[in-house]
């Protein structure tokens, strides 16, 4: 498994040292682009994502994981290079279309794999560990590709930044390639993809037989439909980190004081990644409760505030690996991508919602206050979780996995949703 860490860390490593991330509204803006026109930008960028959401993982439940996983930086730097060698508003909108396929083919798909290679090892307990790791190695990535940006900027321009871009990308593909595809040997039973394929090579119902599965996942378990909604809820609301910039720069600092009191925040969501994978999910209520109150204090508190706000996305980036963790524990593999994509879709609905939120709420507040409102949905998952934790019928007794078991268990046993993951795969 310490070969799958290293790779999957690789993978996450290369995906996130992206130089044109932190400079690419400046190469839009470079090129003429009105705020309006970048603004629409990003809603291509995100209606790609809905659309492709789903049947992304239908494909990777009826084909092969890996193969998603490798194309997703593909499209993604090809993406890239249409704004670096043809900048231009159509190039701009086809490398947003480029993007999002890219992020969509590999959300869920990633997720899949990397649990069901452990499940042939018997070693699903490590899952929330390891997806955290490597994780934690993504945010390392684009801290190190903020500080890199404005070198090579300097040096070679635009172009440079862009032709870098692309050569990660490329090397990202190159890692996937080495990533094992553990579906057809799996000893949950083949997939659908695998075990019902016709004569002609093709699988047997398709598409409406994974959606079926899928639906059936979420229709006969309970805990599954939990998981998906806690896990949407989480990461969806996690939106909020893209403000953070504006909610720093409005602070009374120097503006040469701004990036390091980023990168204060980005370590924080580091340490929550090599954290996940400790702990029970019983900590997932009381959790989210102190990173709200962290959130919503460190955001009236100015410059000293920062460390809470770092403690607070720490631990939101601890909770998301915990919710996905719970979530691949309650699905089977033959609808696995499929039913991570719909908690993907859920995701991205909650951050659409907190997005439109967020802007018709500036017109009338400051970032500091819209902050401690952001605040408020964490605050009433953390209630929900504490309340549902109480109830009889919720596992009131200790976690399975508590005490030295637990440690090894991770996420495993009963926890905040009230059932036991399903035996046998």
């Amino acid at each position: 498994m310490a070969r799958l860490a290293r790779r999957l860390c690789a993978y996450a490593f290369l995906e996130d040292l992206i130089l044109l991330y932190p400079v690419y509204a400046l190469l839009f803006a470079e090129h003429g682009l009105s705020t309006g026109e970048i603004s629409s930008l990003f809603i291509i960028w995100s209606c790609v994502t809905f659309v492709l959401e789903v049947p992304s993982g239908m494909w990777a439940d009826l084909f092969s994981r890996r193969l998603l996983v490798v194309l997703a930086p593909l499209l993604t730097g090809a993406g890239f290079a249409l704004w670096t060698w043809l900048p231009s508003y159509p190039a701009f909108a086809c490398g947003f279309l480029l993007w999002g396929a890219g992020g969509s083919l590999s959300s869920g798909s990633l997720q899949a794999l990397v649990y069901e290679e452990l499940a042939r090892h018997d070693a699903t307990a490590s899952y929330a560990r390891t997806m955290g790791r490597s994780q934690a190695m993504g945010t390392t990535a684009m801290m190190a590709a903020t500080a890199l940006a404005g070198p090579v900027l300097g040096a070679g321009g635009y172009e440079a930044v862009g032709a870098a871009s692309v050569v990660v990308c490329l090397l990202g593909a190159a890692v996937g390639l080495t990533l094992p595809e553990p579906r057809r040997g799996s000893p949950g039973g083949a997939a659908p993809g695998e075990a019902e394929r016709s004569a002609g090579g093709t699988p047997e119902g398709g598409f409406g037989s994974v959606l079926r599965a899928g639906a059936a996942e979420l229709r006969g378990s309970r805990a599954a439909l939990r998981a998906v909604l806690l896990s949407s809820a989480v990461t969806g609301a996690l939106m909020i980190d893209e403000y953070v910039p504006l909610l720093v720069g409005s602070m009374d600092v120097a503006d040469s004081t701004v990036p390091t009191l980023m990168l204060l925040v980005s370590a924080g969501v580091a340490v929550g990644g090599w954290c996940a994978g400790r702990g029970t999910p019983r900590l997932l209520g009381p959790a989210l409760g102190v990173a709200a109150l962290a959130l919503a204090a460190g955001s009236v508190s100015g410059p000293a505030g920062t460390p809470l706000l770092a403690l607070a996305f720490g631990i939101f980036q601890w909770a998301m690996v915990t919710c996905d963790a719970l979530l691949q524990d309650r699905v089977t593999d033959r609808a696995r991508a499929t039913v991570a994509s719909v908690a993907g879709f859920g995701a991205e609905v909650f951050s659409v919602l907190l997005c439109a939120a967020y802007g018709l709420g500036s017109g009338r507040w400051g970032h500091s206050t819209l902050f401690v409102l952001a605040a408020v949905p964490y605050l009433l998952i953390a209630l929900a979780l504490l309340r549902h934790g109480r109830r009889p019928d919720a596992g009131g007794g200790p976690d399975k996995g508590e005490g030295e078991e637990g440690e090894e268990k991770g996420v495993a046993g009963r926890g905040p949703l009230g059932e036991e993951a399903p035996e046998g795969r």
